[in-house]
C-alpha cells in the first residue's frame, strides 16, 4: 500500500492541474474504478480512458487491488472488487426508509399474498426501492430500481396527494401516449384528464390511491403515502395484483389495511 506521499506524487502525472493534487488523485482513482466498471480489463485500456500514463495507472490500480476495491484475475484482467459489493449492500441497508419499511411490507405480504412495493418520487417518475413478489397470479414486471410514470401508477398517485392540481395535470399530460391509444395495448381505454382529476380529488379526501389498470391492462393496486416528521409525503407503499386476484371489493377492503400500515410506518419516521 502506498503511503500518503506516494499517492500525492500521482497527482502531477498529467497536465490537468485544475484540481488540488490530493483531489486530482482521488478523482483518478475513482476514474480507474469507473473504467473497470465500464468493461476495461487491462492497464492500457484503463489508462486510455482516464488519460494517465501506464505507470501511474498501474500504481493506482495496485492500490485499489490491495484495498479490495478491484481484483485482478489471470486471463481476465481487472474486475470490480469485493469491497464495492460490501459497500453497495451497506449503502442500500443504511437507507433508513428501506430498512424501516421491510417488516411492514412483509406484514402486508403475509396478510394478502399479493405483490407489495415501496417507492419514492424521482423527478416525474416512481422509483421502486423494495418489492415483495406475490403468491397470487403471475410475477409483476416491476423490480427494485425500476421506474414508472407517477401519474399512471397507484403508488405514484399516492405520492402526489399533496401536490396541486396543476402538477397532476402536467404529469398526466406527459404520460399520455402520443397516439390515441397505447401502442403496447391498443385495446386499452385511456383515462381522460377529467376522469383522472375526479379520481385524484377522491383519493386526496380518502388518503389512498388506486391503479385501476391505468398503467397496464389487468394490473390493479391499492396505495398509500408515507409521511415524515414534517408530515411531508416521502414515499408510498402499494399492494398489487392481477384483476382476478384484485376485484374492486377487495380493493375497498384493503384501503383501511394499507392506510393503517402506512400510518405505523410514518410514525417510525416521526410522521
Amino acid at each position: 500500500m502506498q503511503d500518503s506521499s506516494d499517492l500525492k506524487d500521482l497527482g502531477g502525472a498529467t497536465g490537468k492541474d485544475a484540481a488540488p493534487t490530493g483531489t486530482q488523485t482521488l478523482l483518478r482513482g475513482l476514474g480507474v474504478v469507473q473504467a473497470v466498471a465500464s468493461g476495461a480489463r487491462d492497464l492500457k485500456e484503463i489508462a486510455r480512458l482516464i488519460g494517465t500514463t501506464r505507470s501511474t495507472t498501474h500504481r493506482l490500480a495496485s492500490c485499489l487491488v490491495e484495498e479490495r476495491y478491484l481484483r485482478v484475475l489471470p486471463q481476465v484482467g481487472y474486475l470490480l472488487g469485493p469491497k464495492l459489493i460490501e459497500l453497495g449492500f451497506q449503502a442500500r441497508e443504511e437507507l433508513p426508509l428501506a430498512m424501516l419499511a421491510r417488516p411492514f411490507l412483509d406484514e402486508l405480504s403475509a396478510l394478502t399474498g399479493d405483490t407489495v412495493h415501496l417507492a419514492v418520487r424521482d423527478g416525474d417518475e416512481v422509483l421502486y426501492l423494495h418489492k415483495n413478489p406475490g403468491r397470487n397470479g403471475p410475477e409483476m414486471r416491476s423490480r427494485v430500481g425500476h421506474r414508472m410514470p407517477l401519474a399512471r401508477t397507484g403508488i405514484g398517485k399516492a405520492l402526489l396527494l399533496d401536490s396541486p392540481q396543476s402538477e397532476w395535470q402536467r404529469l398526466y399530460d406527459i404520460s399520455v401516449p402520443e397516439v390515441a391509444r397505447n401502442p403496447q395495448w391498443p385495446a386499452h381505454q385511456e383515462q381522460t384528464w377529467e376522469q383522472v382529476r375526479e379520481r385524484m380529488h377522491e383519493y386526496v379526501k380518502g388518503g389512498y390511491a388506486f391503479d385501476l389498470e391505468d398503467n397496464e391492462p389487468s394490473i390493479r393496486c391499492v396505495a398509500a403515502p408515507i409521511r415524515d416528521a414534517s408530515k411531508r409525503i416521502v414515499a408510498g407503499i402499494s399492494i398489487a395484483s392481477t384483476v382476478p386476484y384484485m376485484p374492486l371489493e377487495k380493493m375497498a377492503e384493503l384501503v383501511p389495511v394499507i392506510k393503517e400500515v402506512a400510518a405505523r410506518l410514518s410514525a417510525e419516521l416521526g410522521g
